[in-house]
């Protein structure tokens, strides 16, 4: 559990932030009393990245290897992560475990941590209320964080009833889809999180969740947690829509599935800026339909 005075480390895996939005990041973490420190490549370029390879994995490993940091912050997603997730010093992390916050292309390395390391990490970020809040508490706390299902949202009309236990896995689809044999941990026995964005039409979506189910991931899976898939409201292929090819592709599989969590891209807060909640990727989940929640464990101990 992290305290006041703890040490984190702001870093850039992926793309490159915002010049405002970095600083706003630095006085949201400083606002809890922790003490900010700030990888030396965070806000390079380089094409869409944030600075070339070997910069954005020197400055994630050296957060790795330094004993004092307690928690790393990425501070946005974009592309790139995908690309150093090999380099990780997996020795460094398994000697000294700390929690990676963040999503969208994070998750390329939250599976790959989680993989080689067992490592519990925070899908989630700091933009918005919901969002900080949830990633405090995961961060700060030992209390176990429940969502709960939002009849509002898209894929909250997914649900197969049922309830499970497991380990919280996954985050993005396009990411998880990507992973398979190139990080992607055993999903047996896990409760299964996805949520996405559309930047293509439906096919991807199929072709994802198909090649998931053809390549043997999704056998053993618990259930399902579907978080949101910001763009696809009122987008429709010959007659279909993203619930169908969700209902189609994950509704075969025998195990309780839930939408509607507030959770991924897209989550909008009640001032209209971008916010959605955090939960711990490879804590103890538990899924029940009947009462629409997911309850997951805290980050640290």
């Amino acid at each position: 559990m992290l305290c006041p005075g703890d040490r984190v480390r702001l870093v850039s895996p992926a793309s490159r932030p915002d010049r405002a939005w970095h600083t706003k990041s630095v006085a949201i973490l400083e606002g809890w009393g922790l003490e900010v420190e700030v990888g030396d490549h965070a806000i390079d370029t380089w094409g869409y990245m944030a600075g070339r390879d070997e910069d954005r994995l020197s400055d994630l490993n050296e957060a790795f290897r330094d004993r004092g940091v307690r928690a790393i912050v990425t501070t946005t997603g974009g592309a790139g992560a995908y690309r150093i997730a090999d380099g990780i010093d997996f020795d460094a992390v398994r000697a000294d475990p700390k929690p990676l916050v963040g999503f969208s292309d994070i998750t390329a390395l939250h599976l790959v941590l989680g993989d080689r390391c067992g490592l519990a990490c925070i899908h989630g970020c700091l933009a918005g209320e919901r969002a900080t809040a949830s990633v405090r508490q995961l961060l700060m706390s030992t209390e176990p964080l429940t969502l709960h299902r939002d009849p509002n949202a898209l894929s909250a009309a997914i649900r197969v009833s049922g309830s499970a236990a497991g380990p919280l896995i996954g985050g993005n689809l396009r990411t998880v889809a990507c992973s398979i044999g190139a990080g992607l941990p055993s999903l047996d026995g896990a409760i299964l999180l996805l949520e996405d964005e559309r930047t293509r039409g439906l096919g991807q979506v199929d072709r994802e969740l198909t090649h998931l189910s053809r390549s043997g991931s999704l056998d053993g899976v618990q259930a399902i947690a579907l978080g949101l898939f910001t763009g696809f409201d009122g987008y429709t292929d010959r007659g279909w829509d993203v619930l169908d090819v969700l209902e189609d592709r994950l509704g075969r599989l025998g195990v309780p599935v839930m939408g509607g969590l507030q959770l991924g891209h897209g989550g909008v807060g009640s001032d209209g800026g971008p916010d959605q909640f955090a939960v711990t990727l490879g804590a103890t989940a538990v899924l029940d339909t009947s009462t629409g929640t997911l309850r997951v464990g805290p980050c640290v101990r």
